[in-house]
């Protein structure tokens, strides 16, 4: 199958959501190039945003459960390369 890259903006307005969200990353592992997570602490949300190369419908799969989480949004952007 062929593999993307592909960036997945992550916002958690609900800090208890951040333990499902880790989970999910961890699971993903082995598709993460990397990620970087900023906390926005004056509006008390964090934003992440995690790199990946992988296969398109894993990609999709990872943005889907993300956005079942409770106070977690989530959106894709593939590469065109």
């Amino acid at each position: 199958m062929e593999k993307r890259l592909a960036v997945i903006s992550v916002i958690v307005e609900r800090p208890a959501a951040v333990e499902d969200v880790n989970r999910l990353f961890h699971e993903f592992a082995e598709h993460i190039c990397g990620r970087m997570g900023l906390p926005c602490r004056e509006r008390g949300v964090s934003v992440i945003s995690v790199v990946l190369d992988a296969p398109a419908d894993v990609i999709n799969r990872l943005t889907g459960r993300l956005g079942m989480v409770e106070g977690v949004s989530a959106k894709t952007l593939f590469a065109k390369v």
